[in-house]
């Protein structure tokens, strides 16, 4: 098998063992009695029928994505040829072989096959030629390749989300992530996966750069994390927190079989990237799904991302496509890589879906359905109006101690506006927050009306605090 070269695929399109049952079938149907034909131990068994050195490239069907090993239909017409000159007889050129239609546009590598040997070593890279062709297809977006693998119920689907800085692109602020396993799920008769409940998802801001360091032109939404606790965690640990949260998802990498682990992000090559500067890499059996690519090929959309364009596509844009309106911040990197998976199992299994995800996901009181300022920084000024349509902005605390993150306190937010977010009026000067708590504002009598806010976010002005209460 070492004295090969590469020809283009292009006619290659017949299952060699296709060839001799093809025949053996016509010689059934037309009581041909090939035994006692001078060329009869051609055909006695396929060892036989391989002396004969076929020239065959191994191939994937475009239509099944079985990998086969194929000949042309040129060297079944010099078989049929060599039979004739040498014996005397002429056998028809039948059409019931298996045609296969090869997904490979490169060009493979030739061989000759004359023996059982050869034929077995050659029919055992099989399995990873297959391999090789499902992740071609699952990366390229191919429906069927995607909505099969989602059919087998045994892979376990990741989404990651980073936010880094616009002025230092090698700067994460946020990582975030979510996760369903859904050979476990289907283990348990959890199916299909309900998002709220059947997701795994996690989100960690980075504690040196909390409050800090905040994009202005893409503006990041950290506190806004609406599917569980946002962690706060030194740059230090987030590689040691991510790679343990691919290892305790991940398959061990064989050549011929899939990972359970099935890599799905919206523009994913850009976190791919981002994870292999930081030193993790997925095994290279991983399949990797882009979610933009996939809605382009099931809307069957012929547009290619121009190299010009932004290497990250919008996920507003995807969920917009597909009718969700998003029922979180985005721009927050928890909140991208959950939108990201529903979105996924939205596009490859609809049905599995209520309408209405804001039920079944969301944590109670959090809903924004237009975007919302972020905390910011002291010194800067946030608009009452913008607290007021969301209320539920503050679902998040950090504490800072000397300039350095402290605990992460969570507040529980059970009513639709919550009394966090009600300005201090002359009424309300000692900051009594009702049920939910209480705070105490920091200024005296004569400071300005104050946002009692856990945030530190800055003085409301007069105008804000007027329409507010008008509201």
């Amino acid at each position: 098998m070492s004295d090969f070269h590469l020809v283009d695929p292009e006619g290659w399109e017949y299952d060699l063992q296709s060839v001799h049952s093809a025949y053996m079938g016509y010689f059934q149907l037309h009581s041909v009695p090939w035994y006692d034909r001078s060329w009869g131990h051609l055909f006695e068994t396929f060892e036989q029928f391989l002396v004969f050195s076929w020239p065959v490239i191994t191939v994937t069907d475009a239509r099944t994505g079985r990998a086969h090993i194929v000949t042309r239909l040129t060297s079944i017409g010099a078989f049929l040829k060599m039979i004739r000159t040498r014996f005397g007889e002429t056998l028809p050129q039948i059409d019931n072989m298996l045609q296969v239609t090869p997904f490979e546009t490169a060009q493979r590598h030739l061989r000759n096959v004359n023996d059982w040997t050869t034929y077995k070593k050659l029919y055992a890279t099989l399995p990873a030629v297959a391999l090789s062709a499902l992740r071609a297809r699952v990366r390229s977006g191919d429906p069927q390749a995607v909505r099969s693998i989602w059919a087998s119920r045994d892979k376990t689907f990741l989404a990651v989300g980073f936010v880094w800085s616009e002025r230092n692109s090698q700067t994460c602020l946020e990582w975030g992530y979510a996760t369903m396993r859904c050979g476990h799920l289907d283990g348990l008769g959890a199916w299909p996966p309900v998002p709220g409940t059947n997701y795994r998802k996690g989100h960690y801001v980075i504690g040196e750069y909390a409050n800090k360091i905040v994009n202005r032109l893409n503006p990041n939404y950290p506190w806004m994390y609406a599917f569980g606790e946002s962690q706060v965690i030194p740059k230090a640990k987030l590689p040691r927190i991510i790679q343990s949260v691919i290892s305790s998802l991940v398959s061990p990498d064989i050549e011929t079989l899939a990972n359970n682990l099935v890599l799905v992000g919206h523009g994913v090559q850009a976190d791919i990237q981002r994870l292999e500067e930081m030193k993790i890499k997925f095994p290279p059996n991983t399949l990797v799904i882009d979610t933009a690519t996939l809605q382009r090929t099931l809307s069957g959309s012929t547009h290619i991302p121009s190299k010009h364009q932004s290497p990250r596509p919008n996920i507003v844009t995807l969920l917009h496509s597909l009718g969700i309106q998003p029922p979180c911040m985005l721009n927050n990197a928890g909140n991208d890589a959950f939108m990201a998976l529903y979105a996924f199992q939205r596009m490859v299994d609809p049905s599995s879906l209520p309408k209405d995800m804001v039920v079944s996901t969301m944590r109670p009181g959090v809903f924004h359905p237009t975007p919302v300022p972020s905390p910011q920084i002291s010194g800067q000024h946030v608009p009452a109006s913008s607290i007021r349509n969301h209320p539920s902005m503050l679902s998040t605390r950090s504490s800072y101690v000397g300039g350095m993150v402290g605990e992460v306190e969570k507040l529980s937010l059970t009513s639709p506006i919550s009394p966090l977010l009600l300005p201090v009026t002359e009424g309300n000067r000692s900051g009594q927050a009702g049920r939910a708590g209480s705070l105490r504002a920091r200024g005296g009598s004569n400071q300005r009306d104050t946002c009692a806010s856990p945030l530190a976010m800055s003085p409301v002005d007069g105008g804000g605090r007027e329409g507010l209460e008008k509201e």
